[in-house]
Order: structure tokens, then sequence, then C-alpha cells
């Protein structure tokens, strides 16, 4: 997207990628349908960004989700919107999209050079780069810094950067948008790993939300966990662990539970009890009798269905997180996404310091700081030129 916004603003523009071919971690966000945005007022969609609302508000104002429909569509892409509001293309897919996009950089006279690894900075400021011909330095009139985070490092954002930012203020990068460790019984992760925790609420922090889950054999993942995780990731980090509950039943009352299962006949076991009067599923019957095992108090059943606490104690490794929270410091950066200690140097996209839950939210605020960064790069390059 930098590459893109700085081509048309005029200037010649070379895209070096340290992997074989470009947009891996695109096109593995199209497996799951690639959400690109959402439909949801601006103020709101803001708000998703957390602390980071005030410095990422201008670029995504500058490129909103609207624009970035238009984007998308203009590349022969139809969107459409989700029950839930999110935006995906109607292909359901990135590779038509990166097709279409490479076209265009083309168009654009973009050049891309795979298997070309940043090392740093020389002593005089040009860039050293590990390429198929060996090492190579470039004196660019600028330059964009799009170096993801640390999420899925196999598709080529493997946060080892910080150190060829020397001076520079970084936030370590920390998992985002990930399940958690849970000490399951042996038999509880030999059944059901795997086995999907449907329509159900989570709560923590005074914050509920409905959706899905699923059991893992080391803990919980899924849409409705992956929206709790930065409290829950900082409650593990200031307290060891923390404890979230999940309504097994949100669809109906605390008393209308309770009448429907305060009888229970002798001759029917606790499972079936929970199968049948509950209407619960086997895993959340399993859940169930795993916190009863736990301690967890018999008196109320009822409530242990609506409330069910479940211990998690460690975030799932940044490695397999969908997304990464910290990078370069918002300090290390002006208000253009300069690099404050490197004129002519601009970051973008996940390895700036903000995180966000899915929903598109990720990709849209990826999209808008490479094309404020594109833009900001091409004006300082027109700067520079000799008089």
């Amino acid at each position: 997207m930098a590459a893109e916004a700085a081509a048309e603003a005029g200037t010649r523009v070379t895209v070096l990628d340290h992997m074989p071919s470009p947009a891996r971690k695109l096109l593995i966000a199209g497996r799951g349908g690639l959400n690109l945005t959402h439909s949801e007022p601006l103020d709101r969609f803001l708000d998703r960004y957390g602390e980071a609302r005030a410095r990422l508000a201008p670029s995504i104002r500058a490129f909103p989700p609207e624009a970035l429909v238009a984007w998308c569509e203009a590349l022969g892409q139809e969107t459409f919107v989700g029950s839930s509001g999110r935006i995906f293309p109607k292909a359901m897919k990135a590779s038509p999209l990166l097709r279409a996009w490479m076209a265009r950089l083309a168009a654009l006279g973009v050049t891309l050079r795979p298997r070309h690894r940043w090392l740093g900075f020389a002593p005089d400021d040009a860039l050293r780069f590990d390429a198929p011909a060996g090492e190579m330095l470039l004196r660019p009139r600028a330059t964009v810094l799009a170096l993801g985070g640390a999420s899925w490092p196999r598709l080529g954002s493997d946060g080892t950067w910080p150190a060829l930012l020397p001076g520079c203020e970084v936030v370590p990068l920390r998992p985002a948008n990930m399940g958690f460790a849970v000490a399951w019984s042996e038999h509880l992760r030999r059944r059901f790993a795997g086995t999907p925790l449907k329509r159900i609420a989570v709560s923590f922090a005074g914050i509920t939300l409905r959706g899905e889950a699923m059991i893992t054999e080391q803990g919980i993942e899924g849409g409705a966990i992956y929206a709790l995780s930065a409290p829950l990731r900082e409650a593990i980090t200031a307290q060891g662990d923390a404890t979230l509950f999940i309504d097994l039943r949100p669809d109906i009352d605390l008393p209308e539970l309770a009448r429907r299962l305060a009888p229970r006949p002798a001759a029917v076991s606790l499972s079936n009890h929970l199968r049948r009067a509950g209407g619960l599923p086997p895993v959340a019957v399993a859940l169930v009798q795993e916190a009863l095992h736990g301690g967890a108090a018999r008196d109320d059943l009822a409530m242990l269905v609506k409330a069910l606490p479940l211990r998690l104690t460690a975030p799932f490794p940044i490695a397999r997180a969908i997304s990464s929270a910290g990078g370069l410091a918002w300090s290390a950066v002006d208000d253009a996404l300069m690099l404050k200690r490197h004129p002519g140097v601009f970051a973008c996209g996940e390895m700036l310091d903000w995180e966000a839950p899915t929903g598109g939210y990720l990709l849209q605020a990826c999209f808008a700081t490479g094309r404020a960064a594109g833009r900001a790069a091409a004006s300082w390059a027109v700067s520079q030129k000799p008089r």
C-alpha cells in the first residue's frame, strides 16, 4: 500500500521483500475469508484501537473503511457486508485481489525484489541488504519500513527488526488475538481437543461478549477469546493467571435455567441431566464436570453453567497468535510516521505500537498507515531532489 501511494504520487518505487514472494501474510488472512474492514460508524471503529486511537485516527480518517472498499472494488473484487458487520471480498480469499494489485503496481512502475533482507543501516545511513548476489547498499531518497510484528514468523515478519533500529524506542512485542493455556484434565484434553464451543458468552473485567471458542490440547482459543485477549494478557502478566467466566447457555436466564436443573431424578446421571434438562452439548457438560472436580460448588448448578470459571495460566506463544501488540513506540515517530532518529525513513503497519481485535480492524490500520507512510515518503523524496 505504501508503494502504491508513493508511485501514484509520481515517485519511482522499489519494494524489497526478504521472502521469495510477496504478501504471504495477506494470503494466509484470506484463508479466513479476508476480513478487510468493518461497517460500523467510524468513531466506534476508531475506539477499537484503544490507547493508539489518537495516533491512528489521522491515517484511518484519511483512508476510512469506505475508501478501502472502493479500492478493493476498483481492483475488480466486489465486497459484501456479513451479518456481524464485517466486510469481505465476495471471492472470500486474497489471491484474486493480490493478482490484480500486483498488476496495478507493475503498471505504476513499481519494482519488486524478492529475497532481499534488510540488515540495517551502514555508517553513512545507506540501507544494507542481504541479496541473492551478496550484500548490497541502497541510498534511496526516502524509505518506508513495513517489517510487521512477530506473529506467524514463517510468513516473514519474525520480530527481529528492533535490533536494527538502535536508539529507537520499541515496546516489547507481545501476542495479541491469541488463545490461552488451561490445565485440562487428561480426559477432557483427549476427548474434546478440537471441539468448538458454540453460542456462548464470555466475561472478564466487567466485559461480556457473545461468540464462539475452541477447546485445544493446550487450552482455549477462538473469536470470543480473542476479543478479550488484551485485558486477559495484561492480567496474567500482573497476577500470574486470570479467571475467565463462560456462560454456556446465554440464551436462557438464570432463574429459568435453575428451574430446569433443580429437580434431578436420582436415577439420572449428572451428565445426562445437564444434557437433557440443561440443553448442554457434550463439551459443555465436560467443562461443568471439570469445574466440579476442580472444587467448584455443587449446590448451584445453574450458576455454574451461567458463569463457569476457567483459569487461564498463560497466553499462547506469539508465533501462533493472529497478531501482535507492541512495536515501534509512537514517541519514536512524528505525525507523518517518520522516524525521528532517521530523517526520510518512515514506518507503517503492525511494526508500530498498536493492537486491535479481529473484525477488520487489523487490515484496515495496516492499509491506512501504509498509505499514509507512502504519501509522506513521496513528499519527502520530492523535497530532496536537487534544485
